[in-house]
C-alpha cells in the first residue's frame, strides 16, 4: 500500500490512500499472555452478565481475586 521507496513522500502516499500518516509508522506490540488471559476472562463475563457495566465486571474480577 505505502512504498517508503517510491519518489512520491510517504506523506502524500497517505493522503492519497486515506490514512493518516502515523498509521504508516505505528508498529503493533503483542500483547502479553497475562492480559490475553484476562481480557478473555472479562469477555466470558460479558457474556455471562451482558447487563453488567465496566464497574460491575471489575467487581466481579476482583471477587475471583484478579486485578
Amino acid at each position: 500500500m505505502i512504498d517508503r521507496d517510491a519518489e512520491l513522500p510517504i506523506k502524500r502516499q497517505a493522503q492519497l490512500v486515506g490514512i493518516s500518516r502515523g498509521t504508516v509508522y505505528y508498529n503493533p506490540e503483542p500483547v502479553n499472555a497475562a492480559e490475553l488471559a484476562l481480557m478473555r476472562r472479562i469477555d466470558e463475563l460479558h457474556l455471562e452478565h451482558p447487563f453488567a457495566g465496566s464497574r460491575m465486571l471489575r467487581d466481579f474480577l476482583r471477587l475471583q481475586g484478579i486485578g
